[in-house]
């Protein structure tokens, strides 16, 4: 999972140029860009543990600089295993295939 160790700067400053990109032209609307960013720093996955809350949280800063209200992420708690977790890590692998659709109203819900 995630990038070789060696590329991670290099993909973090590109998924940070494509943000800048996003919010400058408004490429998507603020709750997409934030989801999109999440989901592209959770596939990076710069740490050994913990990559998800990482990007759930840079995810709402991101929001929240953009006007919005901080995500819900299912309305629990996705650290323990369960129902909720699979629910999340099932919506974000729709969305490595390119349908961030689930993955939005998830983290909306």
């Amino acid at each position: 999972m995630g990038v070789q160790a060696y590329r991670i700067g290099v993909e973090l400053a590109s998924l940070l140029g494509d943000v800048r990109y996003w919010v400058e032209h408004q490429t998507f609307p603020p709750d997409e860009i934030a989801i999109r960013f999440h989901h592209r720093l959770v596939a990076i996955h710069p740490f050994p543990n913990g990559n998800g809350r990482h990007a759930r949280l840079a995810a709402d800063l991101l929001i929240e600089h953009l006007g919005g209200e901080r995500f819900s992420w299912g309305g629990g708690t996705l650290a323990d295993v369960g129902e909720l977790r699979a629910r999340y890590v099932t919506v974000l692998r729709t969305a490595d295939n390119h349908d961030i659709a689930p993955l939005l109203e998830f983290a909306r819900t």
